[in-house]
């Protein structure tokens, strides 16, 4: 297989394992999987809020995620590790699902995303954005854009910076997308810059003025140094 067909199929598995992991652990507070080869196998990383969820009574679910990630997706050897999302107002994916709940309970659709972005820019993040796209109000489609504090659009910042989690809320009216981004706190953006304290100019030590010889003592002086001389002739 060539390689690019090889990165090609590897893109294609993980957005399908990302869309099953996400609707099996939706009553976990799913937050994201990061895929990593080992020597050993395939190390795949479940990051949730409430982790006693995925493992299940006795590890059962835990055993069945990693039969199906086996069987259902040709992942080699998975080893499934479960870890708990610290602080969840960071994590971009578990604030989408939750705006999506609201939102199929009947939140209102701007209340429900000032909301959010009320709970993440509080907590400390640098920034925060939530699109709401689908049947909001009526039967034509329209799209609303909430923004708070400084998010990135292009470029390599965007990738690495920006956290992004996507969601669905079944309505009546229709099915509505829910997009969030968020620039954790503590994030280093590119055009950050610290103005540095000038050092202190070093001010030259003052010279010596020469003392100051009486007549006397120059006189003894000149006639030392005439019998000196004297003596040397």
């Amino acid at each position: 297989m060539a390689i690019e067909k090889k990165f090609i199929s590897e893109g294609v598995r993980n957005v399908r394992v990302e869309k099953f992991l996400t609707s099996e652990l939706k009553r976990a507070g799913y937050g994201g999987m990061d895929i990593t080869r080992t020597p050993l196998g395939t190390q795949v990383t479940i990051f949730a809020e409430k982790p006693g969820i995925v493992i299940g009574k006795g590890g059962k679910q835990v055993r069945q995620l990693t039969q199906d990630l086996a069987t259902r997706f040709d992942i080699e050897s998975p080893q499934v590790e479960v870890q708990q999302v610290q602080n969840p107002n960071f994590n971009a994916q578990i604030m989408a699902e939750r705006l999506a709940n609201a939102l199929e309970r009947g939140w209102y659709f701007r209340k429900a995303g000032q909301s959010t972005i009320r709970r993440v820019m509080d907590s400390g993040a640098l920034g925060c954005e939530v699109i709401v796209a689908g049947k909001l109000t009526g039967a034509r489609s329209r799209t609303q854009k909430f923004t708070e504090g400084y998010v990135k659009h292009s470029g390599e910042p965007s990738e690495t910076i920006v956290e992004k989690g996507y969601a669905l809320a079944v309505k009546k009216l229709g099915t509505i997308g829910v997009q969030v981004k968020i620039v954790p706190p503590g994030a280093r953006l590119p055009d950050t810059f610290e103005v540095a304290e000038p050092e202190p100019k070093k001010v030259p030590a003052p010279i010596p003025e020469p003392e100051e010889v009486g007549d006397e003592e120059l006189e003894e002086e000149l006639e030392e140094i005439s019998g000196e001389e004297f003596l040397e002739e």
